[in-house]
């Protein structure tokens, strides 16, 4: 097998990364689990023929000089894929990322009601957070798509690389990618505001000067969409507050304060029938909340929260207990994920402790991802 026959049974099988290194067999993960796809062992000097294969002349120069390359590859009638390429103990290695290119429906994928509200807000600013392969991106393409085709305007996208192509609907979308349409994240945002946009999805937030851009174009009128890498609301705001000096803090909590729209955090979670589903996390930037960020007492978000679910809030137990409640994850599920374990095993406890769901849980919706096996293509018979 050649590494797009590798890519192909990946992406038929809904898998969700490619993994080659040397002396070990190609593997994959699927719904999470990582699996061989191959019973050979990758032998020394095959990686580095085929990840020579996939670059140009320049990406091959750029690699000698940097031991890192990041690159975008695609194959005809099978999909999208971003690539990583790397050099460890003298070999190369390759981690190709499957990018699901179909955007799906924000209902299928079972998001609160309430997050369709907040994307068709005209101005403020909402970050998405969660670890890498959460979800995140996903959600946030069906909310986009949502934006896009219920409501008037202009989107422009700044990502690196573009994962998901949305068409032109009630919206025009220009869609930016970094190193090909444009040289840099900063160059992009700099010239921004002079394409009039409606809505700016910054693709992740890395650093204090992205952070300020993301606030500025809140402030000026305009939403504001983004990703950052954090588990929960609390250590986001925790993340942004430390690209800014100490004595930057207090101007910062203000123009939080002024512009927070929303928080979203979400995690994938193992459901009963082998697929997996998206626990989400909602911190609403509502006046309460607003003045609690304002006055710094961060520690005071999550109990607003968890008291605050008739305004569309949740914190990620509730959202873990609501799952576990419609059967479609276990106990012990639940509580692995859980922000505080102990308070959702009471919280189930008085529950009765049975989730009376879990008997229907294998024909639930939401967002879910599923190796289809078949006796022909199955990704651990070959």
């Amino acid at each position: 097998m050649g590494f797009d026959d590798y890519l192909t049974l990946l992406a038929k099988h809904d898998g969700s990364d490619l993994y080659l290194s040397t002396g070990a067999p190609p593997c994959a993960k699927f719904n999470g689990t990582l699996k061989p796809i191959d019973r050979t062992p990758l032998a020394p000097g095959v990686i580095r023929e085929i990840a020579h294969s996939i670059m140009d002349d320049k990406q091959r120069a750029e690699f000698a000089a940097e031991l890192e390359m990041n690159l975008a590859y695609s194959i005809s009638k099978v999909g999208r894929f971003r690539v990583n390429i790397f050099r460890q103990r003298n070999e190369i290695s390759i981690v190709a990322r499957n990018i699901v290119t179909e955007i799906p429906n924000a209902d299928d994928l079972g998001l609160p009601p309430v997050l369709k509200e907040v994307m068709m807000a005209k101005r403020g600013l909402v970050l998405f957070v969660g670890a890498t392969g959460s979800g995140k991106s996903t959600s946030l393409a069906a909310l986009i798509d949502y934006r896009n085709s219920n409501a008037n305007g202009h989107i422009i996208t700044i990502e690196d690389p573009v994962e998901f192509i949305h068409r032109h609907k009630k919206c025009i979308v220009n869609q930016r990618e970094v190193g090909v349409d444009t040289h840099s994240f900063q160059k992009a945002l700099k010239n921004t505001l002079r394409q009039a946009p409606d809505v700016i999805l910054i693709g992740e937030i890395r650093d204090r000067e992205t952070m300020e851009h993301a606030l500025a174009f809140a402030e000026t009128g305009h939403l504001c969409i983004s990703t950052l890498h954090a588990n929960n609301a609390n250590q986001a705001l925790d993340r942004i507050i430390n690209f800014f000096p100490e004595e930057r803090r207090q101007q910062l909590f203000m123009d939080l304060a002024m512009n927070l729209k929303a928080f979203i955090s979400q995690r994938l979670i193992p459901t009963v029938d082998g697929k997996r589903c998206a626990a989400i996390e909602i911190l609403l930037g509502t006046p309460t909340i607003s003045d609690t960020i304002l006055k710094g007492e961060l520690d005071a978000i999550k109990p607003l929260m968890e008291k605050s679910a008739n305004l569309g809030m949740q914190t990620f137990d509730l959202a873990l207990f609501k799952l576990w409640k419609e059967g479609r994850i276990t106990e012990d599920e639940a509580l692995k994920n859980a922000d505080s374990a102990n308070n959702l095993r009471l919280k189930i406890k008085l529950d009765g402790g049975e989730a009376p769901g879990q008997q229907n849980a294998a024909g639930s919706g939401g967002l879910s991802l599923a190796v289809e096996k078949d006796e022909e293509d199955d990704p651990e018979a070959h």
